[in-house]
């Protein structure tokens, strides 16, 4: 009744000469149903009439309260006379809302959330207001979030989530027709926040409480804010918008399976044994004891997974296919002295039947998985890379898959995605060298002969400064990236030892910490050994970090690496809530080049799961669409050097969510991820209609004819044999009949 009386003063008295405007400013959560039943719906309802419909329902609409309120409250709810409500209703010029401020983010009293779930969509609940009152003119006249009462300048989580809110206050204008004129942040600088006291900041102004002036600084949150006001919201930047484009000749278009589906089951063919059918009493099959056919050897069509396999690959129009051996079955003790060749001849066979369609076969030697890392029992058991042993171990393991495979194999991958979390700096120390050694073992005894290219495949997603306009946060995006990526690859593409960055660090916190991180030193010898051990750069990218120096949460902070790790909740979310940020591809290999010269790359690995559920993965199709162009930027823009893109991964059954078929009931199904990405390989890119034409010269090097007939010598002879004998016999039989015929003559 006082906002009432107020507000028609104003309209009788003032408004004809001052011309303003008057409003109430109340406060509001956002609340969702715990189910998507009718109750949880009614109970969110009852949620917000007891928190803003209380204020906004006489005002707004009738001059009156909620039917909720009435009915639950019944007579400790005042009444209104009709007068009253009369006087009451329609005195706003405007909807004044505060959100964030006060109410919302676990400040609400328990009993009003009335069993369901407190969120923070701003954007649900303008719409909310939008449809419950009418479609008034909103003001947001308080809005933010917070930060720790120990964050002092760089307040990167305050800036995502204001980020968020203005971007959601955006959508709900340009996308649900809310009708929304101002915007206004709480608060301007850092102050005592009500029962949080201290603890609590949210000030775009920093204000250090114990100092005599209390003087005011400008936090990160102020830069943002003020770029975002310039630019009226968030116009379309740039070098963020897909150019076209393709790629160049010969460019490898991929896909990725951690293991090839081995099933090393004996065809029926295989089997000596002779049988006898029952067709009269048991319709089977009776095996006659003690007799047995001559038996023959094994043939690559005695295995039926592979036909399977090999079909869909052409189905998708791939060139190459990326694929690690098992070093723990291959070599099941770790060394020569037991060889399972029933597997390696498998090994052969699918290579060969890659070759025979013309999908290069792209090789890992080996690929750290949970158990025993996939090493041998016995080395696993012994150390694993923790142990000098398993560096000989692994080089004579290579020796034999050069020997073995190196006739169907041209593309060797060391180690692939060794992982540096779960990495010991001597663990890292000893695989180095085991890389370097397999490196150089090709590049001296088979490289002549085999003519092939190897190198190692590191996990290399890109980590971008949480605060753009921070020094400090840009020195941690710097350091995680030299102990993330630099860490194996300094080494081997740079000067052949770790990064200078690492020393450096690693030397500080073992003058203040209790335990001492120990980065071993390399021999000038071993240095030489690792030191340009490559032919390419490959690596496997799958989303970018955001990284702050300031402590905000603990469950998120490295003490190790001094290092607080942060979400931007604006960003697309996988269902595992990987971030989907395909910039940052492009932001990784300009890096990689910056830092390793002109070396040719392979993204070797690049994709995100989906809902296994969802029939159409349109997530993967965005992520491969955009991610892709990314990397046309690289190699059109930037110059990189990039040479192949393979997408992972291949199926669900083996990469559960990240296939681009889906697996089910025995059942191989295409996404249509899988298509879209055929579309892709087929225009090798993004063609426009200003693309000029890439005439790429014929291939010469592949002949899968002449492979099949290599591998199968034995058969060519026989064949040969058979016509040959055709020949002669047909000679002969000529050559008589014609001497015949003289004779009666």
């Amino acid at each position: 009744q006082a906002h009432a009386k107020v507000w028609h003063l104003y309209n009788d008295h003032f408004r004809p000469t001052q011309r303003g405007k008057v409003s109430i400013a109340l406060s509001s959560h956002w609340i969702k149903p715990q189910h998507m039943t009718e109750k949880n719906i009614k109970e969110c309802q009852k949620s917000l009439d007891f928190v803003l419909g209380w204020f906004a329902k006489p005002v707004f609409i009738d001059g009156d309260y909620p039917e909720s309120m009435r009915s639950n409250l019944s007579s400790l709810l005042p009444e209104f006379s009709e007068a009253e409500k009369k006087y009451i209703k329609g005195t706003a010029d405007f909807f004044a809302l505060s959100f964030g401020a006060t109410l919302s983010f676990q400040l609400l009293d328990s009993h009003m959330k009335f069993q369901q779930l407190e969120s923070i969509s701003l954007r649900q609940l303008l719409y909310w207001i939008s449809s419950e009152y009418n479609n008034p003119q909103i003001f947001i006249v308080e809005n933010s979030w917070f930060v720790s009462g120990s964050t002092k300048r760089d307040d990167a989580k305050y800036i995502y989530y204001l980020k968020k809110f203005i971007m959601e206050t955006l959508k709900a204008i340009r996308y649900d027709g809310v009708n929304v004129f101002g915007y206004t942040v709480w608060s301007l600088l850092d102050g005592f926040e009500w029962h949080r006291g201290y603890s609590i900041r949210r000030g775009l102004f920093y204000v250090d409480f114990q100092s005599h002036d209390k003087k005011l600084m400008p936090k990160s949150s102020v830069l943002f804010y003020q770029k975002l006001i310039e630019k009226n919201g968030f116009p379309p930047l740039p070098e963020n918008q897909p150019i076209e484009g393709i790629f160049p000749c010969g460019f490898a278009w991929g896909i990725v399976d951690n293991y090839v589906q081995v099933d090393t089951t004996p065809a029926q063919f295989l089997d000596s044994n002779v049988y006898v059918w029952d067709v009269h009493q048991t319709k089977k099959l009776i095996k006659v004891d003690g007799v047995f056919t001559s038996k023959r050897k094994r043939h690559c069509v005695d295995f039926a997974a592979i036909r399977l396999q090999i079909s869909l690959l052409q189905e998708m129009h791939v060139t190459h296919f990326h694929f690690s051996l098992k070093w723990s079955l291959i070599l099941p003790l770790g060394n020569l002295s037991l060889i399972n060749h029933t597997l390696v001849h498998y090994y052969q066979c699918f290579a060969s039947e890659l070759l025979r369609v013309n999908i290069t076969p792209v090789v890992a030697l080996w690929q750290p998985m949970a158990e025993n890392q996939e090493l041998p029992v016995s080395l696993a058991k012994y150390g694993a890379w923790e142990n000098p042993e398993t560096v000989q171990a692994f080089a004579e393991y290579a020796k034999f898959c050069f020997t073995s495979l190196g006739e169907y194999v041209k593309f060797w991958i060391t180690m692939n995605e060794p992982s540096v979390k779960n990495l010991t700096y001597t663990a890292g120390h000893n695989l180095l060298k085991a890389h370097a050694k397999a490196w150089h073992l090709y590049d001296k005894e088979f490289r002549r002969s085999q003519k092939g290219k190897i190198s190692i495949a590191l996990q290399a997603d890109w980590v971008e400064p949480a605060c753009p306009f921070s020094r400090n946060d840009q020195e941690v995006a710097d350091r995680i990236l030299e102990f993330d990526i630099g860490w194996l690859a300094e080494p081997i593409f740079g000067n052949g030892d770790y990064p200078q960055v690492m020393r450096a660090w690693l030397r500080r916190r073992n003058s203040v910490d209790l335990y001492n991180f120990h980065l071993p030193y390399f021999s000038e010898d071993e240095k030489k050994l690792i030191q340009g051990s490559f032919d390419f750069f490959a690596l496997s990218h799958y989303t970018t970090t955001l990284v702050g120096w300031e402590k905000e949460d603990a469950l998120k902070y490295d003490h190790y690496l001094e290092v607080q790790m942060i979400n931007d909740i604006t960003w697309l979310h996988s269902p595992n809530r990987a971030a989907v940020v395909p910039w940052g591809l492009r932001k990784l290999l300009k890096w990689v080049k910056s830092k390793y010269g002109d070396v040719p790359i392979y993204v070797m690995a690049n994709g995100v799961d989906d809902d296994q559920n969802m029939v159409h993965d349109k997530l993967r199709v965005y992520y491969i669409q955009n991610y892709i162009n990314e990397a046309l930027k690289a190699y059109t823009l930037d110059n990189v050097n990039l040479q192949g893109y393979f997408v992972y991964s291949f199926n669900d059954k083996t990469a559960p969510k990240y296939g681009l078929y889906s697996y089910v009931a025995n059942q191989y199904e295409p996404k249509p991820s899988m298509k879209h990405y055929r579309e892709i390989i087929d225009n090798n890119g993004f063609p426009g209609p200003e693309t000029p034409e890439l005439l790429c010269p014929e291939e010469i090097a592949s002949c899968p004819e002449c492979h099949f007939f290599r591998t199968r010598k034995s058969l060519l002879a026989f064949i040969s044999f058979i016509f040959v004998a055709f020949i002669v016999t047909i000679f002969f039989i000529t050559y008589y009949s014609k001497r015949v015929e003289r004779r009666y003559k």
